[in-house]
C-alpha cells in the first residue's frame, strides 16, 4: 500500500532545503501556536529521572485524570501513543471470522483506510460534497448504511474540513448505526477546539462506540504521541489488551497530566485560535477566487481559484520556508483544495502576504 501523505514534513524539508528546521514556518501540521504549556515542558524535564524505568503500562494516572475530565468511569479511558495507535487497533476490536466492511466518511484522516485495509477489511466511502459545505445528510447516510457495514467511521470536528457537526446530529447518527448493528467510531481529535459538541459521554450508554482524542493537536505535544479513547467499560478492556505494554512512555505520561491541568494555557488557546481564525478567514476570503470553508477548529479548508494547482502554490510557498497542506491526497478532494493551519498573528500575516504575492501574478 502506498504511504499515506500528511503535513508535518518540517525535518524532512529541512534536509531537502538545506535550512534548519526552525527556519521552517508550518501551517500543513494543525498544532497550537501557542506551544505547550510551560509546565508541561517543566513536567518532562521533572519525568527525566522516570527515564530508568518501566513506564506504567496502563498510564493508570492519565488515565483517571481524563475520566475526571469527562465525568466518566476510568475502566472507560484507554490511552494510547497518540491516537493514531489505537485507530490502528481498532480493526481487531470486531470478532467477526467473515468479511469484514466499514463506512468511511469522507474527506477523511488517511490512516482509517490504512489501518482497516492492513487488517484485510473492505473500505468504502460516504463521500460529503463542498457544494453544501460538507453537509452530513443523515437520511441519505442511514439508506448507505443498510448495505451492511461493520464499522462506521467519522470525525468531528471534520478533517480536512473543519466542518463541526452539532452534538444531537452525531448523536442520532450513533443511535442509526446502533439500530443496524454497526459501531460507530467519532474521531474528535481537534474537539477540544470546541468541546461543548463532544459526544464522548454518550460512551455512557452506547455499547457499540468508540470516541478518539488527541492530546498532541491543542496542547502541542505531538512528537511524544499521546491520545486515547473512550468506550464503554467492556469494549474499553477488549481495545486495552489489544495494545503493546509500554507503548506510553514516562514523558508522554507526565505531560498529558501537566497540559490537562493547564487551564490558562487552554483558554488563551481558545482565545487566540478563535480570534486568528476569523481574521485569516476573513483576509483570505478577499483573496481573488478563493473559497474558504468555515471551520470549527484550528485549520481552514481553502478551494483555490479555477486553474490553480495545489502542489503549484505549495512548492512556491515551500520556497519560501513556508509549508501547508495539499488535498489531493483525500478522497473526495482534489488539487484545488490545500488546507492551512491557525497560528499568530505574526505568521499568519507572513502567509497572507506569501499568498497575496502569489496570487497577484494569477
Amino acid at each position: 500500500m502506498k504511504q499515506a501523505e500528511h503535513g508535518g514534513q518540517i525535518f524532512a524539508v529541512a534536509r531537502r532545503r538545506g535550512v534548519p528546521p526552525e527556519t521552517i514556518l508550518d501551517f500543513s501540521a494543525s498544532i497550537n501556536p501557542l506551544g505547550p504549556a510551560p509546565a508541561v515542558k517543566e513536567a518532562i524535564i521533572g519525568a527525566l529521572k522516570r527515564i530508568v524505568h518501566y513506564p506504567d503500562s496502563t498510564a493508570s494516572e492519565l488515565q483517571h485524570a481524563l475520566a475526571t475530565e469527562h465525568h466518566l468511569d476510568p475502566e472507560q479511558i484507554v490511552v494510547g501513543n497518540g491516537s493514531t495507535e489505537l485507530i490502528y487497533l481498532l480493526p481487531r476490536l470486531i470478532a467477526k471470522p467473515s468479511w469484514r466492511r466499514a463506512l468511511i466518511v469522507a474527506p477523511p484522516f488517511a490512516e482509517y483506510a490504512r489501518a482497516l485495509q492492513n487488517a484485510d477489511w473492505h473500505v468504502d466511502y460516504f463521500t460529503l460534497s463542498a457544494d453544501d459545505g460538507f453537509a452530513l445528510h443523515l437520511e441519505r447516510l442511514q439508506h448507505r448504511l443498510q448495505a451492511g457495514y461493520d464499522l462506521l467511521v467519522l470525525a468531528n470536528p471534520g478533517n480536512p474540513t473543519g466542518q463541526l457537526y452539532p452534538r444531537e446530529e452525531i448523536e442520532r447518527l450513533i443511535e442509526l448505526a446502533s439500530a443496524a448493528g454497526i459501531t460507530t467510531v467519532v474521531d474528535e481529535a481537534f474537539m477540544d477546539f470546541c468541546p461543548t459538541e463532544s459526544v464522548i459521554r454518550c460512551t455512557l450508554r452506547q455499547r457499540q462506540l468508540v470516541v478518539l482524542r488527541s492530546l498532541t493537536k491543542f496542547h502541542a505535544i505531538p512528537g511524544l504521541r499521546l491520545g486515547y479513547a473512550a468506550a464503554t467499560p467492556a469494549l474499553a478492556a477488549h481495545l486495552a489488551t489489544l495494545r503493546e505494554p509500554w507503548s506510553i512512555n514516562v514523558l508522554a505520561q507526565a505531560a498529558g497530566m501537566a497540559a490537562l491541568a493547564a487551564t490558562s494555557h487552554q483558554a488563551a488557546t481558545l482565545a487566540l485560535i478563535s480570534r486568528e481564525r476569523a481574521v485569516l478567514s476573513t483576509a483570505l476570503a478577499r483573496l481573488a477566487g478563493i473559497t474558504v470553508y468555515p471551520g470549527a477548529a484550528n485549520y481552514l479548508l481553502l478551494q483555490l481559484p479555477a486553474g490553480c494547482n495545489g502542489r503549484d502554490l505549495a512548492q512556491h510557498l515551500e520556497e519560501q520556508c513556508i509549508l501547508i497542506r495539499t488535498c489531493s491526497s483525500f478522497p473526495g478532494l482534489d488539487d484545488s483544495f490545500v488546507r492551512v493551519a491557525i497560528r499568530t498573528a505574526a505568521e499568519n500575516a507572513r502567509l497572507l502576504a506569501a499568498l497575496t504575492a502569489y496570487f497577484s501574478h494569477k
